[in-house]
């Protein structure tokens, strides 16, 4: 038997929620996982159809998961969706790549290379970590944590880290702020780099 409802207390990081059926009834879990197909993200107030089972626990669980027909009423309660889908991977690679390139070119000293590259791993470490976290409903890495890192070169690896394990893309304040760091890095890289070089030529 197929019922209808509408999401509530969705968590787009954790990818589940809860569906209350019309009419009334048990409310069920839903994950993400669950769902036929996902031409959309899942969103608070969208309209679902789906069967639903019992675990081991007794508790309902929602199954072949679809997204209603679109009505007026969805429409309405359907937010402004997440940011615009970016290549993460191949931008996070292609800079990783470009970096590389500029340090064997000496266009970017030793010490630069290896801060972005330690630190873009460190970003990839604590993207992986904080993502099997978030699906496993244990303590979370702080945003403050990851902003940092990008901010003192980890930005490559971070934009890698979100594009292979898909997290965070879907934050919109998360990748405004990301994107600030990333522009603040690149400004502070070229000003050392400015100044050291102005400093040695002052010098000799």
């Amino acid at each position: 038997m197929r019922y209808q409802g509408r999401l509530q207390d969705w968590n787009d990081d954790k990818g589940f929620g809860f569906v209350v059926p019309n009419g009334g009834g048990d409310r069920a879990f839903v994950h993400i996982k669950a769902f036929e197909r996902t031409p959309q993200r899942p969103a608070n107030g969208l309209l679902i159809s789906y069967e639903q089972k019992k675990d081991a626990r007794g508790r309902f669980n929602a199954t072949a998961i679809r997204f209603a027909a679109t009505s007026k009423v969805q429409a309405a309660a359907k937010p402004s969706g997440p940011a615009p889908r970016l290549p993460r991977t191949t931008l996070g690679l292609l800079t990783l790549l470009a970096v590389t390139l500029a340090w064997m070119a000496k266009f970017i000293p030793d010490w630069a290379m290896l801060t972005i590259s330690s630190l873009s791993l460190l970003a990839l470490i604590f993207y992986l970590s904080d993502k099997a976290a978030a699906q496993g409903n244990r303590w979370r890495t702080p945003e403050s944590t990851l902003h940092l890192i990008a901010l003192l070169g980890g930005w490559p690896g971070a934009l890698l880290a979100q594009g292979l394990f898909n997290h965070k893309t879907s934050k919109r304040n998360f990748q405004r702020v990301f994107w600030v760091t990333v522009v603040f890095n690149i400004l502070g890289v070229i000003a050392l780099v400015t100044l050291k070089d102005t400093l040695l030529t002052t010098a000799f």
